[in-house]
């Protein structure tokens, strides 16, 4: 068998050096059709000497070399080189090669692949940037019912859309601007279809949802909203340092995730540290009661009412010296209030958003140099880490057939009638007769597949 194993080719010598294999050889069939004219009145008009890469093989680097004929077109007076078969028509290199180089790409380095196949990196960015091209155009993710809009950080902010009811990623903007995000969502196949919209309080977002699908309930993500006590009680903190010695410092600096946590996971221990500094610094107890009692709001209100009058007491309950600790949070709600308050009518939430963002600040660590593309492409394309879902067909209502209209013809030795023969003749469809399942539904790639290829070193 031929080590290229291209059917098209005939292998007529193989050279070997220590990191390559250089192969000449002529394709089988050679097509002398002009490319412009379509005529095959040609004529031979010289030929040159072509290098083609390919797949590496046993660990070498493989050049294809090509006595490639040039015709004449009697028709048209213009010249052409006969075209290659298994090659790609813009570069030098085996549509196998490319193809691979562009799989590989969403997994490794462009310049580990360089290296491995015997070209420059920058080519291996531009196949890299047209696979995903293709990528673009082919592969389509199912617009979610429950869509989540967050921001994570690579370079800059940007944003990032995510299905919450299947714990997927379906896109990453390049910024996290209002027309960026509106233009995305305006482009989103079956965007009247979605219902609610998850998100932190950033105005750009809201007035992109609001002029772009009406129909959505905007929720903001209770996580983003608690999230701020935690910064008031930092804030608290922070605030009485000053007061303090060196030794001081160290301990409250050492004891502050005591402080952030909840008091009912804490150990006797971390009770008894947090009881030592809320007794000799009245602030300190008194934001961590505040921001308990912040906590509560979302655990036991049972309606958005309740929430709104739980609230209430809440802001009252800020004594004017802690105020200033809360007052981002006390504005923010105030700012916010109808959309924080339909969490309570729809418990929807981002609540998967600390995994994505690990995911992406570990893949950016790994990904020095790649650029925001390179660095979406690999999440959103690699393959295996897509959510799928067969489309079940549709339920069809069994039919029976109709009961016969008076007797039995073979009972008065007579026929039926014409009309009532043709009635009996139709097929009944049977209960088992359904239409063939749709093709698999795609919600996105995965969050916590793309966490266990990325521990598996798989990405």
């Amino acid at each position: 068998m031929s080590i290229l194993q291209l059917p098209a080719y005939t292998v007529l010598k193989v050279d070997t050096t220590e990191h390559d294999y250089h192969v000449t050889a002529e394709p089988v069939q050679s097509n002398r059709s002009c490319p412009h004219c379509k005529s095959a009145n040609t004529v031979g008009f010289g030929r040159r000497e072509q290098l083609v890469k390919d797949l590496p093989i046993h660990g070498k680097r493989v050049g294809i070399y090509v006595d490639t004929k040039r015709f004449q077109c009697r028709d048209c007076s213009r010249t052409f080189f006969e075209t290659l078969p298994d090659v790609d028509e813009r570069r030098a290199m085996t549509t196998r090669l490319l193809n691979w180089i562009g799989q590989q790409s969403l997994k490794r380095t462009f310049t580990g692949i360089a290296e491995e196949v015997g070209i420059t990196e920058g080519t291996v960015r531009l196949i890299f940037k047209d696979f995903v091209s293709s990528l673009e155009k082919t592969v389509r993710f199912e617009t979610p019912k429950w869509m989540g809009i967050d921001e994570i950080h690579l370079i800059k902010p940007r944003c990032v859309i995510t299905n919450i009811e299947n714990n997927t990623v379906v896109d990453m903007l390049v910024n996290r601007n209002k027309d960026t995000v509106a233009k995305y969502l305006t482009r989103m196949a079956h965007h009247d279809k979605v219902q609610f919209v998850a998100m932190d309080m950033w105005a750009p977002y809201r007035d992109a949802v609001t002029a772009v699908m009406p129909q959505a309930k905007i929720v903001i993500d209770k996580f983003h909203v608690i999230k701020m006590a935690n910064e008031a009680m930092e804030q608290a903190r922070k605030g009485i340092r000053a007061d303090l010695d060196l030794k001081q410092k160290r301990g409250l600096m050492h004891d502050r995730f005591v402080l952030l946590k909840r008091q009912r996971d804490l150990t006797d221990k971390e009770a008894f540290n947090l009881d030592g500094w809320t007794k000799n610094y009245p602030v300190l107890g008194e934001a961590y009661r505040l921001k308990e009692a912040f906590y509560s709001v979302y655990e036991a209100s049972t309606s958005r009412a309740d929430a709104l009058e739980r609230y209430g007491s809440w802001s009252k309950s800020v004594p004017p010296e802690i105020r200033p600790h809360f007052a981002d949070l006390i504005r923010a709600f105030t700012n916010w209030q109808p959309w924080i308050l339909n969490y309570f009518d729809h418990k929807v939430t981002n609540a998967y958003t600390e995994s994505l963002n690990s995911l992406i600040r570990v893949m950016d660590r790994m990904g020095r140099g790649y650029s925001f593309e390179a660095l979406r492409a690999k999440i959103l394309f690699t393959e295996g880490a897509h959510k799928h879902k067969l489309s079940r067909p549709k339920f069809e209502r069994m039919r029976v057939a109709e009961p016969a209209y008076g007797v039995p013809d073979d009972a008065m030795g007579c026929e039926l009638p014409v009309m009532m023969r043709r009635e009996f003749a139709r097929p009944m469809k049977s209960i088992d007769q359904h239409e063939p399942p749709g093709p698999p539904k795609n919600y996105g790639a995965d969050i916590s597949t793309l966490v266990r290829l990325i521990e598996a070193g798989e990405l």
